[in-house]
């Protein structure tokens, strides 16, 4: 090896730790994403950190890489997605999006070195292919969860609307206000930390700030997308805005819910006994190879009965 070859290598090798070592600085020293304190968000972060548990504990870290992943373009087409189903989860743990994505990648890596280990460890069991898939489950494991959580929300919602909206009729018949109508479905809710319970109050809150009903309401259609809440939230603007009695039609609006759940219910019960079908065949099969697999081997062997 020439003297030249020998400086260039060493040149290279120079330039490229030195590469790492900027973009090291660079990457630490800039500061964490700050921690939203204010709003819903603000609440659902303080009381998912005064409760502990695991978000407690990566809650630095996440605002960390928020930081990190901050200016990189090539989330922005989705970050409107990703507030939205935050938005539908009701600002679960109060997260951004650049903190959504970051708890996203985390949990990548995790995932990811959780394989590596078991690869190292037994590798005649894990290929690499079971890294790789390992953590793309786990890249996917944030958006898998809240997702489940956005459903299970919406469902909690479309349940208890119709018999919210009865109480409310009741209390407007009996000379309520909206708000204050609202005002009695939340206080004798049984449970608290209901979903439709937490909007209701939710849509009081903005009406005490100012927010005039029409804006309260379609924020909850906003957060709230089925078409329950869609034709509940219209019923009452286009009440408001025609001058209708507010109490005749949210008794009428509580009776279509309830129709609508019924036939829901009906188309469900009808389709069930369809997808019975597949798995009541495989059980059907599965029991006539107990039934005829001893006849079919002895037969095969030769033996007979």
């Amino acid at each position: 090896m020439s003297s030249s070859t020998f400086i260039l290598q060493i040149a290279g090798t120079a330039l490229v730790l030195a590469g790492i070592a900027i973009f090291l600085y660079a990457f630490l020293s800039l500061e964490s994403a700050p921690r939203t304190v204010v709003g819903l968000k603000g609440l659902k972060r303080a009381i998912a950190i005064k409760e502990g548990g695991w978000f407690a504990s990566v809650e630095p870290m996440v605002r960390f890489l928020a930081a990190r992943v901050q200016g990189i373009k090539f989330f922005d087409r989705y970050r409107p997605d990703i507030d939205q189903q935050v938005l539908n989860a009701g600002e679960i743990l109060g997260l951004s999006s650049d903190e959504y994505i970051a708890l996203s990648l985390l949990a990548g890596v995790m995932a990811t070195g959780m394989g590596m280990v078991m690869f190292l460890l037994v590798p005649e069991t894990f290929s690499p292919v079971f890294v790789i898939m390992l953590g793309a489950l786990g890249l996917m494991s944030v958006y898998l969860q809240i997702s489940g959580m956005v459903a299970d929300r919406l469902k909690q919602i479309n349940r208890g609307l119709p018999y919210a909206i009865d109480l409310a009729s009741l209390a407007m018949g009996a000379g309520l206000d909206f708000p204050g109508a609202l005002r009695q479905v939340t206080e004798k809710a049984p449970d608290k930390g209901d979903a439709l319970v937490e909007e209701l109050l939710r849509i009081q809150n903005e009406l005490d700030l100012g927010r005039t009903r029409k804006q309260a309401l379609e924020g909850f259609a906003e957060r709230a997308p089925t078409d329950a809440v869609k034709d509940f939230v219209q019923s009452v603007i286009q009440s408001e805005e025609k001058g209708n009695p507010l109490a005749d039609v949210l008794t009428i609006q509580a009776n279509t819910l309830r129709m609508r759940r019924s036939v829901s219910a009906e188309e469900g019960a009808a389709k069930a006994g369809v997808m019975m079908i597949g798995p009541l065949m495989l059980i059907f099969l599965c029991i006539l190879m107990i039934l005829l697999g001893p006849f079919i081997v002895n037969m095969a062997s030769g033996k007979g009965i």
